[in-house]
């Protein structure tokens, strides 16, 4: 089967009422990124980042995938389709997408401050009393500003495997999730949805300047038309 990649970011996520990563002003929710999205930050106060994604993990129980999450996980009917995603949600599993590799981390998930391969699933609130078997205290399984990525070179194989590329809701400014479609075989299709496009069609690129509902509708239906999935 062709197999069809997608790389999804937080405006995916926007249109089920998720707040994008940071506003205009660099804050998150009203706090300086570094201070709950960072080693340091966790280091210096982890009771304010246990909270805030112990918030941000109520929140997710609270809505629902939207029309692109399911587009998305329709297209698994004729084609083999690997979700590359920089969201800590599950909407994309939700909706019915089978392989999804989550770039940043996972907020239904928590892991071991001591030891990074301890990861285990977790739906409720993290709280100062949580240890991981060792003793260490457990923390969101969230990648933050500078960690390393783990999943980035499965990703970057993933890719360079692909039959067509659709990109959508991420603004292809965080890196080094954003190099990951020149990672493609040469004249892969390649999709952009986004409202706001910094990049025009060109070559093997097609910008599709909407939401991510109706372009990943958009792009699925091309895709259907013009990749044969055999």
């Amino acid at each position: 089967m062709k197999k069809i990649i997608i790389l999804s970011g937080a405006g995916v996520s926007a249109e089920s009422g998720i707040a994008t990563f940071r506003d205009a002003d660099g804050l998150w929710e009203g706090h300086d990124v570094m201070e709950v999205a960072s080693p340091q930050g966790f280091e210096n106060n982890p009771s304010l980042v246990l909270d805030f994604y112990n918030q941000r993990r109520a929140q997710l129980k609270t809505v629902k995938p939207n029309e692109a999450h399911y587009c998305i996980a329709a297209l698994e009917r004729n084609y083999e389709v690997h979700v590359i995603t920089q969201n800590v949600d599950d909407l994309h599993e939700r909706a019915g997408s089978s392989n999804v590799l989550h770039l940043h981390g996972e907020l239904l998930k928590a892991r071991s401050t001591s030891n990074p391969e301890y990861i285990i699933e977790w739906p409720d609130d993290i709280t100062a009393m949580d240890s991981c078997p060792d003793g260490s205290q457990m923390r969101p399984h969230i990648v933050w500003f500078g960690e390393e990525v783990p999943a980035m070179e499965k990703a970057i194989e993933l890719t360079s495997q692909a039959d067509a590329v659709i990109i959508v809701g991420t603004s292809l400014q965080v890196y080094p999730a954003a190099g990951l479609m020149h990672y493609a075989p040469d004249d892969t299709p390649i999709f952009l949805v986004d409202p706001r496009p910094n990049l025009e069609s060109h070559g093997n690129l097609t910008v599709i300047e909407e939401n991510a509902s109706t372009g990943v509708r958009k792009a699925c239906d091309i895709i259907n038309v013009s990749l044969p999935n055999t």
